[in-house]
């Protein structure tokens, strides 16, 4: 799939929106810690960013005024990322195509860098233009999303699993990838009604749907994807044996499952009308990426 016009122009206004903020954020600041922050946050997609922003716009939120909370999401993101790769956990050499923060400097400068990623975040998101109370929603649903019952309690699950006598089901695995994958999509998705104190529902259901519909697209690529496109080594889960939503399901029935997922991420949308089309744009776009 092309992205189309709309959203390729959307999501490269997003990723010009973030780098802005960041740069204000972190400035000309000096040394090996700075330049591995910069590093990690350089390239990719910027997806939950654009999720904040676009989420924002569909409730007269200017993008200046939701810029701190996109800016947050994707350094966060960033951090996870560079502590990922560590060798105490993935152990991978390679991220967007270039060598991981610890190959590239070492295992302590990506361990800082990445503490640094995550502290920068709250501090922006905690910038972001809205009312008091809106404020306090989002920095705590954000520190939600990325702990103990989110990202980083997934995280701490598929480590478990590696060794664990049985593998994983579907619901388990389900179950991990929602925090693991999917709880920073969906907040990026809310980010926009929490600013404005809506109802986050209907985009909290498409987070979730886009979430899921992302880790089964990941799962996939690390089977039919190469190297070179995908920007990271591909067919690791495979070769260590993990219980993957393609091993579970089988490769036609894994892209069915994302397929319809998409379906029902788009209409969680319906309430929006046609305002949300860039996002449901952004939904199809999940499954047909490359990278």
């Amino acid at each position: 799939m092309t992205v189309s016009g709309g959203l390729s122009a959307a999501m490269e206004a997003a990723r010009a929106t973030v780098a802005a903020q960041i740069a204000g954020a972190i400035g000309d600041a000096p040394g090996d810690l700075a330049a591995a922050m910069r590093y990690a946050l350089a390239g990719g997609k910027g997806l939950r960013g654009f999720l904040v922003l676009e989420s924002a716009a569909l409730h007269g939120i200017a993008a200046h005024d939701a810029a701190p909370a996109a800016a947050a999401i994707e350094a966060l993101h960033a951090y996870s990322l560079v502590h990922d790769d560590l060798p105490c956990m993935d152990d991978d050499d390679l991220r967007r195509g270039q060598p991981t923060v610890h190959r590239k400097w070492d295992e302590a400068t990506a361990v800082l860098a990445g503490d640094a990623l995550q502290t920068l975040a709250f501090g922006l998101v905690a910038e972001a233009r809205c009312p008091d109370a809106a404020r306090v929603a989002l920095v705590t649903s954000l520190a939600q999303a990325a702990g103990l019952f989110g990202m980083v309690g997934g995280q701490a699950a598929d480590i478990a699993a590696e060794t664990a006598t049985d593998p994983l089901t579907l619901d388990q695995i389900t179950a991990l990838q929602a925090g693991k994958t999917g709880a920073l999509l969906t907040w990026s998705a809310t980010a926009g009604a929490l600013m404005a104190g809506a109802d986050p529902g209907p985009l909290r259901s498409y987070g979730d749907k886009l979430g899921l519909a992302f880790q089964i697209a990941d799962d996939i690529l690390d089977v039919e994807g190469d190297a070179a496109t995908v920007g990271k080594a591909v067919g690791k889960d495979a070769g260590a044996g993990k219980a993957t939503f393609v091993s579970l399901l089988g490769l036609d029935e894994a892209k069915r499952r994302a397929a319809a997922l998409v379906d029902e991420a788009c209409a969680a949308l319906s309430s929006y009308g046609e305002r949300a089309e860039t996002l449901r744009d952004a939904a199809r776009f999940v499954i047909a990426r490359r990278n």
